[in-house]
């Protein structure tokens, strides 16, 4: 990766200004001019008041990368990225999954601003906590450069600008044509493989005949891995070091006792007859499984004392055999057209098509299911079995993984379309552009298998036709595949229309060039449409969360904006420049976004900028408009619960407590503040150094609180948590109302405006290039980020909490970040050596657990090239070099436990060969 630095001699500078003062006068004549991500001027390249990281198309291929996530994930100055990985059971919800996308900063997915060739894309359609641009829509084959903007841009680009910018360019002129293959496997075998081919074309000279069309066509297959083919994930030891992070969802089955009763009655009956559910000690938790006695059902199902099961109970060890990697097709069709109109003016089109289909595989299905003592063949023949025939004491909930139902199969199908329209040129000495854009996002879910119909399974356990602690019959078998609900249960569409136009001109002289102005506006309507299938509607799918009969929606809103722009080079050494932004969301109100900039070439060696500016992020869709959604929470302790009885363990008191998920129409917009300060140093040419400090505040965040934070603050916000002797319960909870009860029956999670937020840190950039020795030409670049502050308040008036290099509620912001590579070149041949680097930090806060630390993350790539003929070009590499695995994290977020799946890669080494072969 490098910066946009250039060589600031006094002979390249004279000559820019004497181009740029050409521009207007004599427009036959001039240099092309380019407009720089961070700017609606167009003007000679070269750095400007914002940092600007630039990654060449050569930089992609040395490195292998063939999609805008694995891009995005190497970038230093991006944290806490969701991934495939992250998004298998993210937050433990299935809302957004399949979704990949960009955090810059760490700020979050929705402060991050995604663009095709300086345009927007429709965000993810599915509606949830993320609201950004999925990377699998990107053409990722068709991108000629990225511009990373690591700067508060709201001023020229909108509200969700803050953290700053990922601008993906496309080819814009090629005739020809070019194919393109890549095979990689891992070397440990068993998934994770890729399979990639691309095919480019192109006619027209748009000097010669007035016209230029190109088309990129992109296919790309990539295996599933399991985590049973990996060894690292034996090594983690997860059984041993995080018990209490499993499942109590085994087979044999866990019994719960009195889990619907509003005392302990059936567990103090069988205390007093001295039951042995672990064959050597009287039962003293709810949570029992007459299997414990002789190890439970290993290698699944295990008996682990300071597990989640309990002494009296089993543990199912999903992690030994769950998808670390999802296998996914994805297929992607970029065109762009451009026609001479003639006078200085140009049409150009351009239509985007891509298509993710991932197909993702859990563990099998689980149930708590009522069933009669009588059925229950440990306890037939104890006291519970004396009660009469309709006591509710002879009922036990029975806690089962339902193994021969098959695992849970699900496809997700995400389809990104996006159409462009626009001509562009100088009319009166004003350069001109404007545009229609018309995009969509639209995912369709699907279940194939392990989903079930819940009233037919519930029945079949009571009756005894399903088994909880054993094979089931024929019959049982017939039932699981009768109950099988297979098809489309969500589909989410979301549309982007939008108008916009920019126009710049050079009005007159001062001492360093043109005072330039850039005028422009933007209008755009977004519009979000859910559905849910009705089997859904009515929860009767089992492993599926509902949102209710009345799920479906439609919601849209219109937005405009109006943007300048000036920039005054007031003196050869000094330029100034000014953007102002005015926004309007329909609902949410409107905010001005100010910003200056400042340039000063102090030497010609020397170059210092620095910007200050304000913005806002509006609320999305999701958060204004969804509707309630039942989720679950990380395992975690109800403290109430701890101190309501002396006798209770930590065992008997966690749970993945079922979450209501509310948003909120009356959100007001989050509010930043951004301020960057920063230098380039480019002693001799061939050699910059950039550093960069920046700072940003935001205000009224909109955010929920997590549910770790909820319970260890009972006295602040004990009322969002339902207990079942609650006077008033939500519907979710009324079936299970007690007035005896103090169980938690579901916490809720508000979006509300609540605390601020603060994070600051140092960009750093090294490039040094045309290294000639005898042994061929080397160049160096380095690329860091590291973050001296991020701090949030988790609530109105509650201390500042820091998320810098600590696990903190669903994530973590390292230290420091990197990216290194080190480039050789000699005659045809190339190679690549490169790193990156994450430091360790401050392990997740558990109760009963030693605090840890998280080792760094350091993979080494290596790849080579041999350019054979003028036509062919072979390459071959290995990501991740020394089979590095992700590092033990006792994190209890994410649905995969004893690592962090954000920011880490489980494939371990891979390698790769690739052949690209142009027809001129």
């Amino acid at each position: 990766m490098t910066t946009n630095a250039r060589h600031f001699s006094p002979t390249a500078i004279a000559a820019a200004l004497l181009q740029l003062a050409a521009l207007t006068a004599h427009a036959q004549d001039r240099l092309e001019r380019v407009e720089i991500t961070g700017s609606a001027i167009k003007r000679i390249e070269g750095e400007t008041a914002l940092p600007v990281q630039v990654i060449s198309r050569a930089e992609i291929d040395k490195a292998g990368i063939t999609t805008a996530a694995e891009l995005v994930a190497r970038l230093s100055a991006s944290a806490s990225n969701l991934t495939d990985g992250g998004s298998i059971g993210f937050g433990g919800y299935r809302d957004q999954m399949g979704l990949n996308a960009a955090n810059l900063r760490g700020l979050g997915v929705s402060s991050t601003l995604v663009l095709l060739n300086g345009r927007r894309m429709a965000n993810f359609a599915s509606p949830g906590s993320a609201a950004g641009v999925d990377l699998n829509s990107i053409p990722a084959a068709a991108i000629q450069r990225v511009e990373i903007l690591l700067d508060g841009a709201s001023s020229l680009y909108g509200s969700d600008a803050i953290g700053g910018v990922i601008n993906f360019i496309t080819r814009k002129d090629f005739a020809g044509a070019e194919i393109s293959a890549l095979a990689g496997n891992t070397t440990e075998g068993g998934g994770g493989n890729k399979r990639a081919a691309t095919l480019s074309g192109g006619f027209g000279d748009y000097g010669r005949d007035g016209f230029n069309l190109m088309a990129v066509v992109d296919l790309q297959k990539a295996s599933s891995l399991n985590a049973s083919r990996r060894k690292f994930i034996q090594a983690l030891d997860i059984p041993g070091r995080l018990p209490d992070l499993l499942s109590s969802a085994t087979f044999p089955g866990n019994i719960l006792l009195d889990e619907n009763l509003s005392g302990s009655e059936q567990r103090d009956l069988l205390i007093a007859e001295g039951f042995k559910a672990n064959g050597k000690t009287v039962i003293s938790n709810y949570t029992i499984n007459p299997a414990a006695a002789t190890g439970c059902n290993p290698p699944a199902t295990l008996y682990l004392p300071a597990g989640i099961g309990g002494v009296d109970g089993c543990t199912f060890d999903y992690m030994r055999d769950i998808e670390l990697y999802p296998d996914a097709r994805k297929s992607s069709l970029f065109s762009r057209g451009v026609f001479n109109l003639g006078g200085g003016h140009q049409l150009f089109v351009e239509a985007s098509l891509a298509q993710a289909r991932t197909l993702y595989t859990g563990t099998p299905n689980r149930v708590n299911a009522k069933i009669d003592v009588a059925l229950v063949p440990a306890l037939k023949n104890t006291g519970l079995a004396n009660f009469p025939a309709d006591d509710e004491r002879r009922i036990l909930v029975v806690r089962t993984r339902l193994r021969e139902a098959g695992l849970r199969t699900s496809e997700l199908l995400s389809t990104g379309k996006r159409f462009v329209l626009g001509t562009n040129g100088v009319v009166a000495g004003w350069d001109y552009e404007w545009a229609v854009n018309h995009s969509t996002s639209t995912v369709s879910d699907r279940d194939h298998q392990g989903y079930l119909d819940r009233p037919k399974i519930l029945a079949g356990f009571a009756n005894g036709t399903l088994n909880a602690f054993g094979p089931s019959s024929a019959a049982g078998q017939a039932l699981y595949e009768a109950a099988q609900l297979r098809g489309e249960v969500r589909r989410a569409v979301g549309t982007m229309d939008s108008l916009d136009f920019k126009m710049s001109k050079g009005l007159l002289p001062l001492d360093g060039g043109d005072l330039a102005v850039a005028l422009g506006g933007e209008w755009r309507r977004e519009k979000q449409d859910y559905h849910q299938s009705d089997a859904l509607k009515q929860d009767i799918i089992l492993g599926e969360s509902t949102q209710g009969p009345d799920s479906d929606f439609g919601h849209s809103r219109r937005v405009g904006a109006v943007f300048g722009e000036l920039s005054a080079p007031v003196t050869k050494q000094l330029e100034l420049q000014a953007a102002m932004r005015y926004e309007r969301y329909q609902v949410s109100g409107g905010a001005l976004s100010p910003k200056l900039g400042l340039k000063y070439l102090s030497s010609p060696e020397l170059l210092l900028r620095a910007s200050v500016g304000r913005g806002f992020r509006a609320p999305s869709m999701s958060d204004l408009y969804r509707p309630v959604t039942t989720g679950s929470a990380a395992i975690l302790v109800d403290p109430l619960c701890l101190k309501a009885d002396p006798t209770n363990t930590v065992t008997d008191c966690s749970n993945d407590w079922t979450t209501l998920n509310y948003s909120n129409p009356a959100l007001k917009p989050e509010k930043s503040r951004q301020f960057s300060l920063g230098a380039v140093f480019e002693p001799r040419p061939g050699v910059s150094v950039n550093l960069d400090y920046w700072a940003i505040q935001k205000s009224d965040l909109i955010s929920t609180l997590g549910v770790d934070v909820i319970l260890s603050n009972l006295d602040k916000y004990g009322s969002l948590v339902h207990r079942r002797y609650d006077a008033v319960l939500p519907p979710y909870c009324q079936d299970v109302a007690n007035p005896n009860s103090s169980k938690i029956c579901a916490i809720d999670l508000i979006k509300q405006n609540r605390g601020n937020e603060r994070i600051s840190g140092l960009d750093l950039g090294l490039s040094l290039s045309e290294l000639k020795t005898g042994l061929g030409q080397f160049a160096l670049r380095l690329n860091g980020t590291l973050t001296l502050q991020s701090e949030r308040q988790t609530g109105n008036g509650d201390p500042y909490v820091s998320n810098l290099g600590v696990f903190i509620n669903d994530g973590v912001v390292q230290r420091w970040r990197h990216t290194l590579s080190l480039d050789w070149e000699h005659g045809p041949f190339s190679a690549t050596l490169s790193n990156s680097y994450l430091s360790g930090y401050d392990d997740q806060h558990v109760i009963g657990k030693a605090d840890r630390k998280v080792a760094a993350y350091s993979l080494w790539n290596l790849s080579a090239g041999w350019v054979a003929t003028q036509a062919l070009t072979l390459r071959a590499g290995v990501q991740n070099l020394f089979n590095t695995a992700p590092p033990f994290s006792q994190q209890a977020y994410f649905f995969l436990n004893g690592y962090d799946p954000s920011y880490t890669d489980p494939r371990g080494r891979y390698a790769y060969v690739s052949a690209r072969y142009s027809f001129k």
